[in-house]
């Protein structure tokens, strides 16, 4: 019958027991295909009943207020765009979900059960929603995931991939998992371990160490960075003699955030006898004598000798070592300076550059708050990327090493100086809600572009910021700039309408933000 559907009743006979002449044929053939159907479904015996999967462990979190349950279904069954052009004033729904997660995770709401599905399909298909989407949906999310392929993912994002941990006390139970647990399992096991008990946790590791795939002693070791501390330096010194280049160079990076370890130690000896003060010229300078080789012990302690193309090897061995070098280093070595004194020495031989980037990175890497002030120098210097950051990305990294109040009032600076388009990137690291100072620098320099009849697409990337991270409390001050203005006499044709459906849009979405804000109160 199969056969004969496909092919056609009049390229093909009916069977034998199916009787119908003509156009008759097809109606025929269905009529037996559905009677075989049934025989088939009454003649088949039961089987044994499959067994009910185990209930969902229980979420204790009050569940969002029935507002916050209307509004995150709709976040939730908005589908972002395909098309360019015009996005028109309506606010962009997609972009506010990650902000809804972040702040019911906040307040410690709890998913409501009938919206799980369609939030693990949007967690599936925009891997930055996962973290906070599988926060807010908790245990019963883990739970849907073994019963649903599609939502494997949830499994992986999950550490042990939502298996129950034994207790840090239960010393049978953790080396039984430890050492028979699939490698998800130890990974979850040593870094839920090393939050709570580091010691314990390196015992365990230490135990097991010279038996591990190279891979697995890699994300092992990565999960030392919890709880740091000279105890580590023993076992850290040990593996710098891996066989792993990787490990061996994980190892060294971890040492050299020791300031008292015998790496740094060495790496900053090494360092030191590089950079000194030349006090025979005008003015103070630094000079600077780069490493002539890469001997066994500079490899060891993590220095890669092979450089990237283009890149010189006396350079590239000195970036290094001074990235590595603890930053009390420079102090004592250059004449008790204070690091913005430092970085305000004139540098011989066009090694400025070199050196700085380094000091930038181990700035970085340290977290030093004065050096990292000192490298950034004034957000209004004539140079965007600054005294000591060789691009506005270093410069962005070093903004995360200071307080958010800080890091709020530089930028506000440093666009006032220099504009919104070399702002970009430092936007990024500011804590959100902007403060005000810097809301209102954004919004006013977006402002002259609109008053100069520039057209929003060059700024669309900072427009799209300011939705998401200017305090909703903005909104009021806003209104007055969604008015269409009067075209300069320079000003690109339709600038006006294309700025005043940008700012409304940008209001409408603040104003939608703040009434998120007021349906997730705190519980």
């Amino acid at each position: 019958m199969v056969t004969t559907a496909l092919l056609g009743t009049e390229r093909r006979p009916l069977p034998a027991a199916v009787h119908a002449p003509g156009k008759e044929a097809p109606i025929a053939l269905l009529d037996a295909a559905a009677l075989q159907t049934l025989r088939r479904r009454a003649g088949l015996r039961p089987a044994p009943a499959a067994a009910l999967p185990e209930p969902a462990a229980d979420d204790p979190r009050p569940p969002v207020p029935p507002a916050a349950r209307r509004r995150l279904a709709t976040l939730l069954t908005d589908q972002p765009g395909t098309g360019g052009g015009r996005r028109g004033v309506a606010p962009d729904l997609v972009e506010l979900l990650p902000q809804w997660l972040a702040l019911a995770n906040a307040r410690g709401y709890g998913a409501p059960p009938e919206l799980l599905p369609a939030l693990l399909n949007a967690a599936r298909g925009r891997t930055d929603l996962r973290p906070q989407a599988l926060t807010f949906a908790g245990p019963r999310a883990l739970w849907l995931a073994r019963l649903n392929p599609d939502w494997k993912f949830a499994l992986r994002a999950t550490p042990g991939g939502g298996v129950t941990l034994p207790s840090a006390d239960d010393a049978p139970k953790v080396r039984r998992l430890w050492e028979e647990g699939l490698f998800a399992e130890r990974v979850a096991l040593l870094t839920t371990l090393r939050a709570q008990h580091a010691g314990a946790a390196l015992d365990l590791l230490v135990s097991t160490w010279s038996t591990e795939r190279a891979e697995d002693r890699l994300m092992f070791l990565d999960s030392l960075r919890t709880g740091l501390s000279a105890a580590d330096e023993p076992f850290l010194e040990q593996a710098l003699t891996d066989r792993s280049r990787n490990v061996r160079a994980t190892a060294a990076e971890l040492l050299s955030a020791l300031p008292d370890s015998a790496l740094a130690g060495r790496m900053s000896t090494r360092a030191a006898s590089c950079v000194a003060v030349d006090h025979t010229s005008d003015a103070p300078t630094l000079t600077v004598e780069a490493p002539h080789e890469c001997d066994a012990g500079m490899e060891r302690d993590g220095v890669t000798p092979k450089p990237p193309t283009g890149r010189g090897e006396r350079s590239w061995w000195l970036g290094q070592l001074v990235e590595a070098a603890p930053l009390a280093t420079w102090q004592p070595r250059l004449g008790n300076r204070t690091p913005a004194e430092i970085v305000a020495l004139p540098v011989a031989d066009d090694w400025r550059s070199e050196l700085h980037a380094a000091w930038c990175r181990a700035a970085v890497r340290q977290r030093d708050v004065a050096w990292s002030r000192a490298l950034l120098g004034t957000p209004a210097s004539p140079d965007a990327a600054g005294p000591g950051a060789v691009s506005l990305a270093e410069r962005a990294k070093l903004l995360a090493s200071l307080p958010a109040a800080e890091r709020a009032d530089w930028v506000a600076g440093f666009i006032a100086a220099h504009g919104l388009s070399e702002a970009f990137q430092l936007l990024g690291v500011c804590a959100v809600p902007w403060a005000e100072p810097l809301g209102r620098a954004v919004v006013d320099s977006l402002n002259i572009a609109r008053d100069a009849g520039s057209y929003p697409w060059s700024f669309s990337g900072v427009m799209g910021l300011a939705e998401r991270c200017l305090d909703p409390s903005e909104a009021v001050r806003l209104e007055a700039l969604t008015a269409i203005p009067d075209e300069a006499e320079n000003a690109s044709p339709g600038a006006g309408g294309y700025w005043s459906e940008a700012f409304q849009r940008l209001v409408t979405t603040l104003r939608l933000r703040a009434a998120i804000r007021d349906e997730l109160p705190p519980p």
